[in-house]
């Protein structure tokens, strides 16, 4: 069980403040093709079009405004497949930090590219996510920086939740919330925010059948490790993050499991429906609500479009 203390609502109000100079709140659009194919109100919400494509990088912001003159000296290192290191390398390019990011080998070409645009030493290490985060550990001791994990710190959790937040300032009646889970950041953020505006409003977790590690620690209350098969990197955690799964035991409604061949057609369809770009981890809520059709008809939904990060191979694959 993670030691750092749980985030609250208050923490993702002040997220929002913190990150207002930095980022523009992202669009709230509805499509009529999408309310027809679901038979319900339907709002995405548009993380695509952050600075770095994706949602993580309002966690990244928030994380490195709060670190001390010493912290910042000493340097960040972390692991990703993709989006929370652009995230870091961002947000460590804006606040004059030096970054170290540690990426599995095979990663995502274009979320490679786009680190080392923002300054970012970038590192190849091992097959799978799990093993980049052991090697960055490895690389906190040695070299003295300071490791940033990707779903088990407090400030990113609050960061990342004011993109649900933003959701309902805008559409304060919205039934359900649709948030993908990978560690499970993005999905405790949705958590506290919509529970600290209504504890009505249901949330929705989504992650890969191919890799549900954190769906299986979810289910059972203790941690649980599973295979990461999937090809949606955003989603391909191996190892749960507990810091998170203390926030969706108590405040998550609801947990569904979507397969790769189902995110490749939820690809295509906000392609077709709403002329939008998601990465498979981004299209992944758009999955479950069309797993889900039944249960949505007639109600008030979010989809959480969490990145659009998605290389040329990768589309090449949703459109074959």
């Amino acid at each position: 069980m993670s030691e750092q203390p749980l985030p609250t609502f208050q923490d993702v109000l002040r997220a929002s403040r913190t990150i207002a100079p930095y980022l523009k709140p992202t669009p709230l659009h509805r499509y009529p093709a999408l309310d027809a194919l679901l038979g319900a109100e339907v709002y995405v919400k548009h993380e695509n079009y952050q600075p770095i494509g994706a949602f993580k990088v309002r966690g990244g912001i928030n994380l490195l405004a709060h670190m001390s003159d010493a912290e910042r000296a000493r340097g960040v290192v972390t692991a990703s497949t993709g989006n929370h290191g652009q995230s870091i390398a961002y947000a460590a390019a804006l606040f004059g930090v030096r970054s170290t990011i540690v990426v599995p080998e095979g990663a995502n070409s274009v979320k490679v590219e786009a680190m080392r645009s923002y300054g970012a030493d970038v590192v190849f290490h091992g097959a799978k996510f799990d093993d980049s985060r052991r090697h960055g550990a490895v690389l906190e001791r040695e070299q003295g920086m300071r490791f940033v994990s990707s779903g088990d710190e407090p400030l990113l959790i609050a960061g990342v939740g004011t993109h649900t937040l933003e959701v309902l300032q805008e559409q304060p009646d919205v039934e359900m919330v649709f948030v993908p889970v990978g560690g499970g950041s993005g999905a405790a953020g949705a958590c506290l925010a919509a529970k600290g505006v209504s504890p009505h409003i249901q949330v929705i977790g989504v992650q890969a059948s191919a890799a549900p590690a954190a769906f299986r620690t979810w289910q059972a209350r203790a941690p649980h490790s599973a295979d990461n098969t999937t090809v949606a990197e955003g989603l391909a955690t191996a190892e749960p993050f507990m810091l998170p799964q203390q926030i969706l035991w108590h405040d998550l409604d609801d947990f569904i499991l979507v397969d790769d061949d189902e995110l490749l057609a939820a690809v295509r369809t906000y392609l077709e429906k709403a002329k939008t770009l998601a990465e498979p981890a981004g299209a992944s809520t758009l999955a479950a609500a069309l797993r889900m059709k039944e249960q949505i008809q007639g109600k008030k939904i979010a989809l959480i479009l969490s990145g659009g990060n998605i290389s040329p191979e990768q589309l090449r694959q949703c459109l074959g």
